[in-house]
């Protein structure tokens, strides 16, 4: 029997967890905690796999972003953030303060000044749910890396009370470009779209 698209089910085929359960079912041993899923939205999605080009990519961003940011802020390459419906794992993030600062929690949407997807395959979860459920959770810049139209998309301005939760500003960068790498409201580098994409 083929699997069912989560876009053709009605919610009420839908079961949804709390993050509290996602955590407990984690820790009892029923799902690994490297099992390949990630809960958005209440909703346990299974990660895509990474093709090369993508695995480049998130290789540039953490080079990049990782030695822009400075001190006071850290890179996160594919690790959780914890948001009240869920537990994504985004290609990148950049949280307040060291590493060690989250040895028993992962960062919040209070802690981070930029989510990153590198969006492939990905692209249509990255653009809808995912964009959604960070607008929900009140992270405050989102960036698509959008590896099929070598672009990078970034949203800015959630809106958590609109009727589907969304980001009230979105600004397209393409190649020859530069993204302004924004923290706490200071533009703090220019990003080259180049250097981000692979060739």
């Amino acid at each position: 029997m083929a699997a069912t698209s989560t876009t053709t089910l009605v919610p009420g085929d839908l079961f949804r967890l709390s993050v509290d359960q996602y955590h407990e079912l984690i820790e009892s041993g029923a799902l690994g905690s490297d099992e390949p899923v990630e809960l958005i939205e209440g909703i346990l999605f299974r990660k895509m796999s990474r093709n090369p080009l993508h695995s480049n990519c998130n290789g540039r961003v953490q080079r990049i972003i990782g030695a822009a940011i400075g001190p006071g802020w850290c890179f996160r390459l594919q690790e959780p953030i914890l948001l009240p419906d869920g537990q994504p794992e985004p290609d990148g993030a950049v949280a307040r303060g060291t590493i060690d600062d989250y040895s028993a929690k992962h960062p919040r949407a209070g802690d981070l000044a930029l989510v990153i997807e590198v969006a492939d395959s990905s692209l249509i979860r990255d653009r809808g749910i995912k964009l959604d459920s960070y607008a929900r959770g009140g992270v405050v810049c989102y960036w698509i890396i959008n590896l099929i139209d070598r672009q990078i998309e970034v949203h800015t301005q959630p809106d958590a009370t609109a009727e589907v939760p969304t980001y009230r500003d979105r600004q397209v960068f393409s190649l020859g470009q530069q993204v302004p790498l924004v923290i706490e409201r200071n533009t703090i580098a220019q990003i080259a779209v180049d250097d981000l994409l692979p060739a």
